[in-house]
């Protein structure tokens, strides 16, 4: 045993099984559930067939990469059939471990058909340990520590005679998940010795974006340029890196690198979704540039392991954005089919002879099984599920519980060794006010804690007394007392449009934690249904425009409360998708006739701001989430040009 302590962190996550999410975000699980996610085990050969469950194809990424995410997602839907499938697999995953630790097929194939490599890349070992820890967290299966144990062994000895090669170097920090967790169980020094060899062997991330002479990813990849230190998943995971390492090294400059790495992403690369582009190198601010599928599920993710470990509530923000933006725009409606590369500015999802991408292929934003490369679609999974699986949080002395996100959901849990149930009532992030019911059998004093948006200017705590208290955004607000009995509290969060400049004086538009976007009109054409494992539901799909999309916008910062008019609608059973979007805005353009196709996207946006002689046309928004179509940076027109004024009738 070893009297080191890990730092602590500032919060736990509950264990997936203290989780019920309910209202929309039950419903979405379910799409996801009856969708891709549920049944690629069932059709996909790199998963059916992989030789990590006894198969013939895929030995490697692929079948870790799906339990994953399918792993929460059974278990927080409580989904028999599902659950039944994923034990098979982990079951055969335990039983068949080699007697030196070693998980899984030793011959590294990345993909059916592909030829086995030569030397094996560990970053497949690290996942699968990932996968493992939540099999323990979902099952509290007691095999699952010793085959952890064994798997680390196994690691340890691997990396004394072979170091840390291409993605196991540049994703080192992502074994300290598990490590961390299993020495927190155990206590076995040797644990620690194996995360500073990997920290010793793995890719310095801190010292590669605070370089003295400046992050040298500053710019746009180079078209064909593609490396591990630009791939923009690498990037998505790598700002939690040293917050993971900070809770052995305790330097106060390994807790403020996360924030630091990610606003100069956000500064050079950065979307209005919250994310940063990579195509799937890091691409620059033009909103046609694509952001990878497997970058968004992993940036999330990141922010999660930053909540827990840093405690700031900025991570909370930024988590929102992106999964009730980046996240749902980027699957069908069905969640049947998703995209490697979604835009910002999409007004088209075809085959592109000549694409614009950094690095991928003309197939890149169809929507499909598969588009340009498989490791989306084994990856896909675990963006919902472990935001649900993150909403609430305890304390690190299990005296508190935190609100890290909102979506609705019930938790049973124990504070200060007090049974708890806590429902969150809500529409969120559709409405902007949030109830929270505690439910205790016996009196418990603890602090519970809110997270204030940035956004939330004037937003109210309301207690079971009618006493509103105020709520400081970018907080987290505290309320301590006695719970007995069922106390309901309404958070209430105030949202208002903002205005945000982008690439080119272009502005996006906000409220609350959603984006906005134009609505377009949209025909799904199908394509590649000769080729193997496409039959219907799981298809290709081309999308096609079926209205205009070239507008600028009749808006600024002073007018905005006038210039644009929003309207609430019912929730449906399918929210994120163009007909069923909770909530519509509206606002006047015009059309350019100057802004047209290039290759295949919306050519370059043009300066703000522009002039158009074109009619004022009254356009609708919908959060960006609900959208295929879009356009989601607008120029907008310059003001005075001897039209209908705001206001008046055109």
């Amino acid at each position: 045993m070893n009297n080191f302590a890990l730092q602590s962190p500032a919060y736990r996550p509950l264990p997936i099984n203290a989780i019920k999410p309910t209202g929309w975000l039950k419903q979405q699980l379910r799409i996801q559930a009856d969708g891709i996610s549920g049944n690629l085990d069932q059709f996909w050969p790199d998963v059916r067939d992989s030789q990590w469950f006894g198969g013939e194809a895929e030995a490697w990424e692929r079948a870790p990469y799906w339990l994953d995410g399918a792993i929460p997602l059974a278990y927080l839907l409580d989904d028999a059939d599902l659950k039944e499938r994923i034990s098979g697999y982990i079951a055969y995953i335990l039983d068949n471990q080699a007697e030196d630790g070693w998980l899984g097929p030793r011959t590294m194939i990345a993909a059916t058909g592909q030829q086995a490599q030569a030397h094996y890349d560990l970053w497949g070992q690290i996942l699968a340990t990932k996968v493992l820890m939540q099999a323990h967290d979902a099952t509290g299966d007691e095999r699952i520590l010793t085959a952890l144990s064994k798997a680390y062994t196994s690691l340890d000895a691997k990396i004394d005679r072979a170091p840390l090669f291409n993605w196991g170097q540049f994703r080192w920090f992502e074994a300290l998940l598990g490590l961390f967790w299993l020495y927190e169980r155990t206590g076995e020094a040797w644990l620690l010795d194996l995360a500073t060899k990997l920290r010793a062997q793995g890719f310095d991330w801190r010292a590669f974006f605070e370089s003295p002479t400046g992050w040298p990813a500053r710019k746009p990849t180079e078209k064909g340029r593609w490396s591990q230190m630009n791939h923009v998943v690498n990037n998505a995971m790598a700002p939690k890196a040293f917050a993971l390492w900070w809770r052995i090294s305790g330097d106060d400059g390994d807790r403020q690198a996360p924030e630091f790495m990610i606003t100069q992403l956000m500064t050079h690369h950065g979307m209005p979704t919250g994310i940063f582009t990579g195509d799937e190198c890091l691409a620059g601010q033009r909103p046609t540039q694509g952001t990878e599928l497997c970058a968004v599920v992993e940036y999330a993710y990141s922010l999660e392991i930053l909540l827990s470990i840093l405690g700031e509530p900025i991570f909370g923000d930024r988590l929102e954005q992106v999964i009730f933006n980046a996240l749902p725009a980027t699957f069908s409606p069905d969640m049947w089919s998703h995209q490697y590369d979604q835009q910002v500015n999409q007004v088209l999802c075809a085959t592109q002879p000549d694409p614009v991408w950094t690095t991928n292929g003309p197939d890149a934003n169809l929507f499909g099984v598969e588009p340009n490369y498989g490791c989306c679609t084994a990856n896909l999974s675990q963006g919902w599920p472990k935001f649900a699986a993150h909403l609430w949080m305890l304390t690190a002395d299990g005296k508190g519980l935190a609100a890290m996100a909102y979506a609705p959901s019930t938790i049973n849990t124990t504070v200060a060794d007090v049974p708890v149930t806590v429902e969150t009532v809500t529409d969120y992030p559709f409405r902007s006010d949030v109830k929270i019911r505690i439910t205790t059998d016996q009196a418990v004093t603890f602090p519970l804690y809110l997270r204030i948006p940035n956004w939330a200017t004037g937003a109210t705590v309301t207690l079971p007394s009618g006493e509103r208290l105020p709520a400081v955004p970018g907080t987290f607000h505290e309320l301590v007392q006695a719970w007995y009995g069922t106390t309901e509290i309404v958070l209430e969060m105030p949202a208002t449009p903002q205005l945000h400049r982008h690439y080119r004086n272009t502005v996006a538009i906000r409220r609350g934690p959603l984006l906005y976007a134009l609505k377009m009109g949209e025909s799904w054409q199908r394509v590649h249904a000769d080729e193997p494992y496409r039959e219907c539901p799981h298809a290709d799909w081309e999308v096609h425009p079926t209205t205009a999309w070239n507008y600028a916008l009749e808006i600024d910062e002073t007018s905005l409360e006038t210039d644009i008019a929003f309207k609430e609608h019912v929730l449906g059973d399918i929210p994120f998708s163009p007909e069923g979007a909770p909530v519509t805005a509206t606002v006047k353009g015009r059309k350019l006739s100057d802004w047209q196709l290039e290759h295949g996207v919306a050519g370059d946006l043009p300066e703000s701001p522009v002039e158009s002689v074109s009619p004022l046309e009254e356009l609708t928004l919908i959060p960006y989430g609900c959208t295929n179509l879009r356009i989601a940076q607008f120029p907008t027109l310059r003001p005075a040009q001897g039209d209908t004024k705001k206001g008046e009738a055109s």
